[in-house]
């Protein structure tokens, strides 16, 4: 299998880093990986880790300008892409079919090729375009999936909120993990107590 990760200029680089990291572990996915120059940004702020450090974490990576690169065409079959964040000029531009670097054209390929595509929008709170623009990408066959903590397994460190989400994003392309127990209902004697 083949999955393209993008990394964007929202805040949230954990995602997509940790989402390659536990693709090369659990193995069986060959990883693209396409960032932008914002999100090489904010990868060193957030995480303090170089380029070169992400970029090893892939099987193979691409220029933001390199339109001409393998992922840049529907011939090239993937499973799809995840793009980990999502900043708002990246989901306008694919909303609005910009393909205007090689991330957003990687995300229209999916698009118009009917491949998983789920983008990991980050912002708040959100305007009226934002929300019009996830709209057109869901309504184009997306996935608008905003990393939002779940509580519920009760959480003890950042990275298990982070993983909870990643499982559920590799759910997604059917993929098997160990990142979060799957929900298996509320005890008995708990759910009594609810009325």
């Amino acid at each position: 299998m083949r999955l393209i990760v993008g990394i964007t200029g929202a805040t949230g680089a954990i995602y997509g880093v940790r989402l390659l990291q536990h693709l090369r572990r659990l193995g069986g996915v060959h990883t693209h990986l396409v960032a932008s120059s914002a999100g090489w940004l904010s990868v060193k702020a957030e995480l303090d880790l170089g380029r070169r450090e992400v970029e090893a974490l892939a099987d193979e990576t691409h220029p933001i300008g390199d339109v001409a690169a393998s992922i840049a065409s529907g011939s090239f079959a993937t499973a799809g892409m995840v793009v980990a964040p999502c900043s708002m000029k990246s989901l306008a531009s694919i909303a609005h079919g910009m393909s205007d670097n090689l991330l957003t054209r990687a995300a229209d390929v999916c698009l118009k090729e009917r491949r998983r595509l789920v983008l990991m929008v980050r912002e708040a709170p959100l305007n009226l375009a934002h929300l019009r623009n996830m709209t057109a990408v869901a309504e184009m066959g997306g996935t608008i999936f905003p990393p939002v903590p779940a509580f519920y397994q009760r959480p003890q460190t950042l990275e298990q909120m982070v993983d909870h989400t990643l499982g559920r994003v590799l759910e997604q392309f059917g993929i098997a993990h160990d990142l979060a127990p799957q929900w298996q209902g509320w005890p008995a004697a708990d759910a009594s107590t609810v009325s």
